[in-house]
Formats: C-alpha cells, structure tokens, sequence
C-alpha cells in the first residue's frame, strides 16, 4: 500500500465530506472537523501560484495569501520574489507614511536578500561541510530578521499604521526560510519547533492587528452598502478563527447592539466616536481633506469605503497563518511516514495534469494526527 496517493482530481469522498461538513480546509490540509486528522494536504502543481482561482468546493475566500499551499514548494526562489513583492508594496506606502514624517527602512530587506542569497549558494555545494556550515550561516541571519521584523510590527501596531501587514507577511517568510533550510539539512526534530515559535508569534501580532481593523464598532462590516460584498458569514470567520466556538447566531448577537449604535457614532451626536477611534491602519486623517467644520464627514466616508478591502486583508491574514500552521503538519508527516524530504517534493499524480487543475491532493494511507 501506498503510504501517500496523489490525484490531480477532487475524490467525491473530500467533495461530499466538505459539502456536509464533515471536512473543513484549514490553510493547505483538509482534515475531520472532530477528530482534526489530516486526511489530505494540498499542493500547487507544478508552477502554479497560489493567486490563481482555486476550487470553490474547497471553500477559499477572494483574499489571496503570501503563501504557497504546501511547504515543499515554497523554495528559495519563490520566497525572493514575494520578498520583493512586500519591498514594493512598502516602496508604495512611503507616499502616505511621509506626510504623517513617517520612514520605511528598506536596509532590513538588502539584509534579507543577501541571507536569501546565501541559503541558495548553499545548497549548491557539494562538499557536504561546506554546505552545512553555509546553510548555518544563512540560518543565523534569517534568525535576525525574525527578531528585527517581530520588533518591526510591535512597533507599527503601536502607531496603528497601514504596514502592519507587510512586516506580518515579511516575518512569515523569515520563518518559513529558517524552516526551509532546516529541511534541506534534514533535520526534522528542529524544524516544528521554530514553525511553533514562529506561528504562536504570528499569531499574536495578527490577533492585535485584527482587534484593531475591525474598529470600535465591527458592524460597520455589515453596513447595508455592503450587502453584495460582506455578509455575516464572512464576518463570522474572522470571529472564529479569534474564538472557534462562535458560530454566525453568537456573532450576531455580539453586533446587535453595535448596529442600533453605528449611525450616531458615525456622527457628529457622538461627536464622531467611531471616526475619532480609527486606526491608521484603515485611514489617517491627513489622508482627507475637510472643509471649514473639519474632515470627520469626509473620514467616515473614505473608511467606509476601505471596509471591503480592510476585510480581504484580514482574511488574507489568517489564510496565511493557517497556511503557516499546515506547514507543521506537513514536515510531521514526512518524520512520521520515513520520506526523505526531497522524495516528498517528487510525489506527483500518475495521471496527466487536467488544464483546470491548479493544484493537487496527497491523500495518506490512512487519517493522520500529526
């Protein structure tokens, strides 16, 4: 028997489990909503990046992650170019961040390039001391840039700033390269150790940060304006993921109040009380102009109409760590089933690749608690 099947095609057992809920797909694994044994993880196929439309059965929200599905496809190169997407995205923010005599240092990036740099070349040695001693090397310097982007986000949730999230992702990625090179040197003891300690401090920050985006009265997410684009669903997962033990009614019942309120904190009966607790994060002040009687008018209506984009960050976040925490199971089961992890990178379908198909399933022999 096989120890790992994969197919390019959805079984109707996962199908039928997911519809039922049965299964539920948490980052790249689908697992049993009880018992939460793993019964398949998911991986891109071939190139394929994880902003191309994945399965609808498979419950993937319109928000896109940093990350890929499964941990062996996340080399170094792929971790370089979203690296270099982040550097961008913080390249663009500086027009904002300058008028509130705000600064991005990009220097932490050059930093995070060059150990990039350094794990690849290391790999590419054949005397195995001096790929071991390489791999160290860069291992060391992504240690560092865990410590100093963790500093990073402290930082920037205590100014409730927009670059939050790209110190979040860029952390992430820290990590994931740390990991990546544990698993190239084969050392499966260490690596769940540092993917724990990377995914409980992940989790913090974006716990903080997501208290901070859904604002001092969440119902505005479910403002009438957004009936086409937010339901309560959506906002239930948010909310579940902070406390799973809530479902849509409890989530309902925590905003009820909020909704009877929203109109007179939004206004001057208030004296603006929703608009004057706004972070940063959504929409700062000097961002909108006002008139004569101020700009709390003109900042309501700019960050209401930021809430749908507010929405998919915060459930980009949390795919993303969810992905971040399958990647734990992932390397537990290559210990656990004996694969060496670069015969794990070579498993494939038998089949050929369908032109619809994205991604594929590795299906264990049997549920797995890893």
């Amino acid at each position: 028997m096989d120890l790992i099947t994969a197919t390019f095609v959805t079984p109707d057992w996962i199908t039928s489990g997911l519809n039922s809920g049965v299964y539920e797909r948490v980052g790249g694994v689908i697992r049993d909503t009880q018992s939460k044994q793993i019964v398949a993880w998911l991986k891109e196929a071939g190139m394929s990046s994880t902003l191309n439309p994945l399965s609808s059965v498979l419950q993937f929200t319109s928000a896109v992650s940093v990350l890929n599905l499964g941990i062996s496809v996340v080399g170094f190169a792929v971790i370089a170019q979203r690296l270099k997407e982040l550097e961008k995205r913080l390249q663009q923010a500086q027009n904002v961040l300058i008028k509130i005599d705000q600064r991005v240092d990009l220097a932490f990036y050059a930093n995070f390039r060059a150990a990039l740099d350094l794990a690849t070349n290391a790999f590419t040695l054949s005397k195995p001391e001096n790929r071991r001693d390489s791999a160290l090397a860069a291992i060391n310097r992504f240690l560092e840039a865990e410590h100093i982007y963790i500093g990073c986000i402290e930082q920037e949730l205590e100014r409730k700033s927009q670059i939050v999230d790209e110190y979040i992702l860029t952390s992430v990625l820290a990590y994931i390269a740390e990991a990546r090179c544990y698993l190239e040197l084969e050392e499966f003891e260490t690596v769940p150790r540092r993917l724990q300690d990377g995914s409980e401090k992940i989790r913090s920050c974006i716990f903080k940060y997501i208290e901070m985006l859904l604002t001092s009265n969440p119902a505005a997410y479910l403002d009438p304006q957004f009936k086409d684009q937010i339901n309560l669903r959506r906002l239930t997962k948010i909310y579940q993921w902070i406390d799973p033990s809530l479902d849509e009614n409890a989530v309902f019942e925590l905003q009820r109040e909020n909704l009877f309120n929203l109109r007179d904190e939004q206004n001057f009966t208030s004296g603006y009380k929703w608009v004057n607790s706004l972070p940063a994060a959504i929409v700062d002040s000097t961002e909108v102009k006002g008139n004569i009687l101020g700009n709390r008018d003109q900042m309501k209506e700019e960050a209401m109409k930021r809430l749908p984009q507010t929405m998919e960050m915060m459930e980009s976040l949390i795919e993303t760590h969810q992905r971040f925490e399958a990647y734990q199971s992932e390397v537990n089961a290559i210990a656990q089933l004996g694969i060496n992890f670069h015969d794990w990178m070579k498993i494939a379908p038998a089949e050929a690749q369908p032109k619809e198909a994205n991604f594929m399933y590795l299906i264990p022999a049997m549920p797995m608690n890893v």
